[in-house]
């Protein structure tokens, strides 16, 4: 009977450790599962907090050869300029071989450097010199489409189903009547207003008379699938059919390949847009998900940043870092834009206009419901340009003071920032350039970087006929070696702007970011950065009027950071009065 008895005790403390047992498993999993809503958050490269890039466009940066375009061994020569500057990552535009019909977004061969720019070794000499002084190094992904002279595409067109690469690409034998006819038209004029029109190419091809395109007919679309499938149509699959996780696998190849060549992360061109027919773009969502799964696991170090130009999505999507640029989520054209600006919106007035009739609205309501959407999860980044769209010195926003002011606010705001090559001494948009590898009226936007006041600015030894694209001076004012004697210059303000966001914990990557002035009333816009020990206060006027306003009580030291120009800062016993007189900044503590 004791036995019994024993065993019976042994049976109800089996049964209740099973039950706490139980309870303690759906308690891990209701935590695993609450860890996983946010996991993207948890695991990024923590390098990212401090981060401030600098994007170069290879073939106008420093040619070192005297052929009149930029190169590797160039850029390895301004690597102390860089980290002088106060940068310590830069994004160099594709450097991978190319036929140079888009301006390197023509991918012929995604594992080889562009001879234009030297080969792998002064690629890898580039990268250790970069390292060695600090400095990370991100590259372009075209993840999108390649070149037709790629051969991934050459091997697909055969449309033999037993080689690697049959189904990279959407061939199909017939197309709609109005896409025949735009195909029609784009040959037939040559017409270089609608060279990117329509979705298809011709191939006349075994694998079909024609090919999904994007953007320009030379750059055929891989086949990520569709979301929405026309289930006439057999040339569109699902995107987690047999090809399409090819594809995604090939594009995983060509990453790894570099990761461990020590590249530490990637810009992924058009990331939104791989999978198609996808309105609300849920299942490119979930493809960049997947990539992000297999970095955090296999490359947790390495960043990835979009121009997806939506936070929200690209953030959820698993993307590190995203813009807000002349596309995608209203704001930034609203800042720097107004009519006549190419392609850049049809605002009267932007903010960032001396006459002060621009307007902070649009800006601030598309910013902070992202920055509130994704902060502590990624990073929004707001360049100070980039090779698609004009330059801060553009039309009649190129006086000194108002490219200061603008400097100013876009190296204050919370994400990480991004320098556009050039911007950091002012080099002039250059308007009605000839059209060279696609750019179009790009082309003032990508001309060479200028270093000195000798010959060619010192970006090349090549006689002037040879050059990438003209020089403009402005009488030798816009270069690195006039700006870096002059303690008024906008490089040496620059340098100020970079270090002081390094040394200021409230104005870092991480820190929180509050509008304190009215969007009704955007001169002087007025926010505050701040963490749990410190607020910073920062007012600019673009504007060449005196502006007056008044905010919340704050609790700040008076210290001045920085100011610029005439600027009054008086607390008030319960708001604060600030006095900003015309092209001025104010930075206090």
């Amino acid at each position: 009977m004791h036995k019994l008895s024993n065993l019976y005790k042994n049976i109800y403390v089996f049964k209740q450790m099973n039950i706490i047992c139980k309870k303690r498993y759906l308690a891990v999993l209701i935590l695993l599962f609450i860890c996983n809503q946010n996991i993207f958050a948890q695991h990024y490269p923590k390098w990212l907090d401090s981060a401030v890039f600098y994007q170069i466009y290879p073939s106008s940066f420093k040619d070192s050869d005297a052929n009149g375009i930029g190169d590797l061994n160039g850029i390895t020569q301004k690597l102390d300029y860089l980290k002088n500057l106060g940068i310590n990552t830069i994004w160099l535009n594709p450097i991978f071989l190319s036929g140079w019909l888009d301006g390197g977004y023509d991918v012929i061969d995604f594992y080889k450097i562009d001879p234009r720019f030297g080969d792998e070794n002064d690629f890898l000499h580039l990268l250790d010199s970069a390292h060695t002084k600090g400095i990370r190094v991100c590259l372009d992904l075209v993840a999108g489409h390649t070149s037709k002279e790629c051969e991934w595409y050459k091997q697909a067109s055969i449309g033999n189903k037993e080689n690697k690469f049959y189904g990279f690409y959407i061939f199909t034998d017939s197309i709609a009547k109005d896409e025949l006819a735009t195909l029609e038209r784009r040959h037939r004029t040559n017409d270089p207003k609608i060279a990117t029109w329509g979705s298809f190419g011709l191939a006349n091809a075994p694998a079909g008379k024609y090919y999904r395109k994007n953007f320009f007919e030379f750059q055929p679309a891989l086949n990520y699938g569709f979301a929405q499938r026309d289930t006439n149509d057999t040339s569109q699959q699902s995107p987690y059919d047999k090809e399409p996780m090819q594809v995604r696998g090939a594009m995983k190849d060509v990453m790894k390949y570099w990761f461990d060549k020590g590249v530490d992360g990637f810009r992924v061109d058009m990331a939104s847009s791989l999978i198609k027919n996808d309105v609300d773009k849920k299942e490119n969502i979930k493809l960049w998900q997947d990539f992000r799964s297999w970095l955090d696991k296999e490359y947790p170090d390495k960043a990835l940043i979009s121009e997806w130009s939506n936070p929200k999505q690209a953030i959820e999507a698993g993307f590190h870092i995203d813009f807000m640029i002349h596309f995608g989520i209203k704001g930034y054209p609203s800042l720097f834009f107004q009519k006549g600006v190419p392609d850049c919106g049809d605002y009267e007035y932007c903010f960032f206009d001396k006459s002060g009739k621009g307007s902070i609205k649009e800006f601030v309501e598309n910013f902070t419901d992202a920055y509130l959407t994704t902060k502590h999860k990624g990073f929004i980044a707001i360049p100070t340009g980039n090779h698609d769209f004009v330059r801060l010195n553009c039309g009649a926003r190129n006086d000194v003071s108002q490219l200061k002011i603008a400097m100013a606010f876009l190296l204050t705001m919370p994400g990480v920032p991004f320098i556009y090559y050039g911007d950091e001494i002012g080099l002039k948009y250059q308007w009605n350039l000839q059209d060279k590898e696609g750019a179009g009226k790009r082309a003032g936007t990508r001309t060479p970087m200028q270093w000195t006041n000798s010959k060619n600015a010192g970006f090349s030894h090549a006689e002037k006929d040879k050059l990438y694209f003209p020089i403009d001076t402005d009488n030798n004012t816009i270069t690195v070696e006039s700006q870096e004697k002059d303690t008024s210059s906008l490089l040496y303000f620059t340098k100020q702007l970079i270090a002081l966001r390094k040394n200021e914990n409230a104005l870092a990557n991480t820190s929180d970011w509050e509008l304190l002035s009215s969007t009704e009333k955007s001169y002087p816009l007025i926010y505050r950065r701040f963490n749990k020990d410190e607020n910073i206060i920062i007012a600019i006027n673009p504007s060449e009027n005196e502006v007056v306003a008044t905010i919340p009580k704050q609790k700040i030291k008076d210290k001045r950071l920085l100011s610029f120009n005439k600027t009054y800062y008086q607390p008030l016993i319960q708001t604060d009065a600030i006095v900003m007189g015309a092209f001025s900044i104010l930075i206090i503590k």
